[in-house]
């Protein structure tokens, strides 16, 4: 497994469902620079696939998923 890279930001989105991963999500990606990672952490089943779509929809890289604990974890490159 290869590792993974450093995150620039982060944000904990426990506890938040649709629509506001992706929205809160949206907002942090806004601040940081081209090529920068967001690492995300949410409790949402439905982010795996809400995230790939948003990934796909606005050019941002989805580098990684996983489930950890019983949360998932992104890991998203800004375009």
């Amino acid at each position: 497994m290869s590792s993974r890279p450093e995150h620039q930001q982060a944000a904990d989105l426990s506890g938040l469902n649709c629509p506001l991963p992706i929205l809160r999500t949206k907002k942090a990606l806004a601040t940081m620079q081209s090529g920068e990672v967001l690492h995300v952490i949410c409790t949402d089943p439905a982010t795996p696939a809400d995230f790939t779509a948003f990934c796909r929809q606005t050019g941002h890289e989805l580098i990684e998923t996983w489930p950890q604990d019983g949360k998932f974890l992104f890991l998203i490159r800004k375009r």
